[in-house]
């Protein structure tokens, strides 16, 4: 399996890192798939800051994917969908759409108020998810976990990450 370069982003006006029961969660799963985490920040929910932190991680060649829990709420100052959205050049609409398919299963029709989301950018993936731990733990389990396994057939989303796949030789000119 390819151990794939991953940045995480909290993004919340009440916690600290020390504080991030959510992101802990995903540095554990992170590195028990076998991937690295290369980057950790913590922002309040401003999107301009949030936007310019991704935006500086989907510019880096070293970082394959992207992860924010939190800011994806209906109340308050919530907008890391927004921050993100733009930045975007496809979005994985699937992904939303399954996220509140199995959340369903355990919080019901709560699930219609997620707001998550991913896309690529820049040759970059990116999943925008809500900051409970519930929330990240279903998502990583039951939909990114698999997508950022290369073994997965017929398709997964490493495919989709040309900064990681190896160089074709080229035959000599």
């Amino acid at each position: 399996m390819a151990s794939l370069p991953i940045a995480l982003l909290t993004v919340s006006d009440s916690r600290s890192l020390a504080e991030d029961t959510s992101g802990a969660v995903l540095v554990q799963r992170i590195g028990q798939a076998g991937h690295r985490l290369v980057a950790r920040q913590l922002v309040p929910d401003d999107r301009y800051r949030i936007r310019a932190v991704v935006s500086s991680w989907i510019a880096d060649p070293g970082i394959g994917v992207v992860i924010s829990s939190g800011g994806t709420g209906l109340t308050g100052r919530d907008g890391t969908p927004e921050a993100v959205a733009p930045l975007l050049d496809k979005t994985i609409t699937g992904f939303g759409e399954l996220f509140r398919v199995v959340s369903f299963e355990s919080i019901g029709t709560s699930s219609l108020q997620s707001r998550c989301l991913a896309g690529v950018a820049n040759g970059t993936v990116l999943f925008v998810l809500p900051g409970s731990v519930d929330a990240v733990s279903t998502a990583w389990d039951q939909l990114i976990q698999a997508q950022l396994d290369d073994t997965t057939r017929p398709c997964n989303l490493v495919q989709l990450l040309p900064r990681l796949q190896e160089p074709v030789d080229q035959p000599p000119m």
